[in-house]
């Protein structure tokens, strides 16, 4: 198969070396990939964005199957204009993809379809959405309805802290994003990521991970777009998945179906638990970064067919191969992210790295400048690893983040804490 993936960062990273394992994969393309990802495969210049491009250079690179790992693409129609020009591809359509691209929408979803989450109100105007706060007090959720790179969302402690995130969404802080706000209460927890397979009908669950957004120790400081990750989430027991599955998953797909959108790609479910429930936060609808990695890391060669079918409308005909392994990744970030950071920073791996099935330094903002690898983001590389428990994949991570020579970048030493 000739396989294209759109994408540039950790994740598209993680899914091309899981895919390049997979035999079937003869020819693998990554638009526009990044310095690591052009180790492992061809990269290309191309509006990832753009659903006519993206179309023709199928066409002419005789791509059998795309996936797309952002949501921007996702978004914009691109899996529509691939489907209705007959290529196969892994991501929801337009419409589906509101599931991320509109908090509100998926709040409607929600209350159609009775999934438990937290109560919520929307807001086109400043005044009434000030209001509102006052009327509820703190601690509240202020999100800028559509997207906004990860950054639209303030946990808000104090009602001054949550009126002025009204004020930065209604003043043009996310763009178009900020249009329209979200509050939503507060709910207490431990929160948890669960990815599920949907072609339409048929929901197959593929892992589960947990994640650290905060950019400080002790999950401290400002939020970030994760700065570490492991799998599996321990909080996701069997008995509490099947629940999610029965409560919150079967019905959005079931819902999306009536409306006449049903969902084809993966559902990634944000979930706060709490006493053994289960409530949803949000639905990205692409697979997270860095949750990827480590999915990624205990799937392997495996991926290409599971994605393969959910493409193809054929989940029932598939199953997970599950090892009882642990994994883990690390992010190595630019300093001052997840405010103002400099690039073209120069990084130096070690000259004798010894990746493995087991090891793994994923790159998701690098360039090649010159013969030198720099950075080109502000989240920049993943030391990821896998072992038996997850004292051992953790161990293995950071014997790779030790040594990268990169004195303009910083790292957290403390992942997977909670579980540890």
């Amino acid at each position: 198969m000739n396989i294209l993936i759109l994408g540039g960062g950790g994740r598209e990273h993680a899914l091309a070396w899981a895919i390049r394992q997979n035999p079937k994969c003869d020819r693998l393309i990554v638009a526009p990939g990044n310095a690591g990802i052009a180790a492992i495969a061809r990269c290309a210049e191309l509006a990832i964005e753009d659903g006519a491009a993206v179309v023709a250079f199928c066409e002419e690179h005789a791509i059998d199957l795309v996936v797309i790992g952002p949501e921007a693409p996702l978004a914009a129609g691109v899996a529509d204009a691939l489907r209705a020009a007959g290529i196969a591809a892994f991501g929801p359509s337009q419409a589906a993809a509101r599931l991320e691209a509109s908090k509100a929408f998926t709040k409607e979803i929600c209350d159609a379809c009775g999934a438990p989450t937290a109560a919520w109100a929307r807001f086109d105007e400043a005044e009434p959405a000030r209001d509102y706060i006052r009327s509820k007090g703190a601690p509240i959720v202020v999100k800028a309805d559509g997207l906004a790179a990860g950054k639209g969302v303030t946990v808000a402690m104090t009602e001054a802290e949550a009126l002025e995130a009204v004020d930065a969404a209604f003043g043009g802080a996310f763009g178009a994003a900020g249009a329209e706000v979200v509050i939503e209460e507060y709910m207490e927890g431990e929160e948890a990521s669960f990815f599920v397979l949907v072609d339409g009908t048929t929901c197959l669950p593929i892992g589960t991970a947990q994640d650290h957004k905060r950019v400080g120790e002790g999950d401290s400081g400002p939020n970030t777009g994760g700065m570490g990750a492991y799998s599996p989430a321990p909080i996701l027991t069997g008995d509490l998945q099947a629940r999610v599955m029965a409560e919150i998953i079967q019905p959005t797909v079931d819902e999306m179906a009536r409306r006449g959108m049903p969902f084809q790609g993966v559902l990634y479910a944000g979930l706060m638990i709490r006493d053994g429930r289960a409530r949803l936060v949000e639905y990205n609808v692409r697979f997270g970064d860095p949750e990827c990695q480590v999915l990624m890391m205990r799937l392997g060669a495996q991926a290409l067919d599971l994605i393969q079918a959910c493409a193809e409308s054929r989940l029932d005909s598939v199953s997970v191969s599950w090892a009882d392994d642990h994994a883990l990744t690390v992010v190595l970030a630019a300093q001052g992210y997840p405010g103002d950071y400099a690039k073209g920073t120069a990084i130096r791996l070690p000259e004798d790295l010894a990746e493995s099935s087991s090891a793994m330094i994923f790159h998701a903002g690098t360039a090649e400048r010159e013969g030198r690898l720099v950075s080109a983001g502000g989240r920049v590389l993943n030391a990821t690893g896998r072992g038996a428990t997850l004292a051992e994949a953790r161990d293995r991570a950071y014997a790779l983040a030790e040594p990268v020579d990169w004195p303009e970048g910083f790292f957290r030493r403390d992942i997977g804490w909670r579980a540890l």
